[in-house]
This record gives C-alpha cells, structure tokens and sequence, in this order.
C-alpha cells in the first residue's frame, strides 16, 4: 500500500436543517508531508471532536482504489483526493482484509486500525446529494481510523506496512456490516465489542445494536 495523497482541512461553513456550522471535511490535497500526532493531523482542522481526532480516531485513511467505484455512481461530483475527509488518501486499502488492532509503519509514524468511518449527512452535503449518505453505509469501503502509537510526519510516495496483524480480530469491512445488513448478527455483535483495540465510541455504538438484537429474540 502507498500514499498517493496528504490532505489537509480548514474549516468551512455550512448549512444543516437551517442552521449554520464549521465543519473540517473538506479536505485537499497538498504538495508537503503531513505530520501525524496523538490526537489528530497538525495544521488540519477538526471541529466536531465528539466524532471526528482524539486518541482513537487521530487520522483518517481513505482508499485511491474505492474511487472509481464512486464516480460511476456520482459522476457530478467534484473527486478531487481527500473527497471523503481522509488526511492520507492511499493505494492498495482493502477493508475486507485489514482488521481492528492491524498495526502499520506509515512514513515515520506507527499507527493501529480503530474503527471503520461512521458517514454522516455532512458527506451528502460535500457531494451535493444526501443520497451518497446511504450508499456509502452500504458500500463495502468505509475506509480506515487510526490511533497513532508513534508520532510522525507522512508524505506521498510512503508506503503503508503492516508490522503487526491482529489475526484474531474482525476486519473493518466485517465490522462495518454490523451497522446496515448483520446488524441482527448477535453472534457476531459479541465478537466485534470485546475487541480490545476498537475504539470506545464504535463499541458504544456496537454494544446499542447488539441490545436491540437481543430484545428482538
């Protein structure tokens, strides 16, 4: 896997039900390396923290791959890398095959696999259609969360390597199913919340679906 794309947010104002708001997910390309903290990408504004940077959810990494697949489907729409809020848009991502707790070396940064993305209607206001919402629920490229174990800056042409491989876990692309077509799944809802490596608000958000799925037996 490669990084094809660092990409960088400011703050933009936009429109939701009437109301105004800042929100950091227009992101674009830029021609410097990014550097990777703790909590979230340096220089990058992240401005709904609730759901979006913090320990467990620090980048953003979105697939090159994924998006032809998207443009078929929405050809209107301005495809210009880090479309979809990623920080690193990167070649070779495959979500049926990387798991929660995967860790990798990426440019000098050292990062661990948290969490699938969790769309909101912010995409569809990106993309000047609330229908991209749902289809992205439910395409099978949710694209990647990481917490950073060790700090560091990350440039295009860095490769993505997998040092250490969580094989006892779920892959992000399983996990992602529990929230649209398995999310009935009870036997699989139990596995993926005592994932130790998974971040809290996706196993809170877990752990709701697999409440509801009991009630329902």
């Amino acid at each position: 896997m490669k990084v094809v794309s660092t990409n960088i947010g400011k703050a933009v104002e936009i429109e939701w039900q009437g109301k105004k708001e800042l929100s950091g997910l227009y992101k674009y390309p830029v021609d410097e390396p990014i550097f990777l903290g703790k909590e979230d990408v340096v220089k990058d504004d992240v401005m709904d923290r609730k759901y979006h940077g913090g320990l467990e959810k620090a980048c953003y990494l979105y697939s090159k791959d994924h998006y032809d697949w998207w443009k078929a489907r929405y050809p209107e729409a301005n495809w210009e890398l880090g479309f979809f809020g990623e920080n690193l848009t990167v070649e070779g991502i495959d979500e049926s095959q990387i798991r929660i707790g995967d860790v990798f070396r990426l440019g000098d940064a050292v990062v661990q696999v948290t969490q699938p993305r969790q769309p909101c209607y912010k995409l569809g206001i990106r993309a000047d259609n609330p229908k991209i919402v749902g289809d992205f629920w439910n395409s099978p490229y949710p694209g990647v969360y990481v917490r950073v174990l060790h700090e560091g800056e990350v440039k295009t042409g860095d490769l993505m390597e997998l040092v250490e491989a969580a094989t006892a876990n779920m892959t992000l692309a399983d996990v992602f199913s529990l929230f649209t077509h398995e999310r009935t799944n009870i036997e699989k809802l139990r596995r993926a919340v005592v994932i130790p490596e998974m971040a809290a608000s996706c196993r809170k958000d877990l752990n709701k679906r697999l409440l509801i799925a009991e009630e329902g037996l």
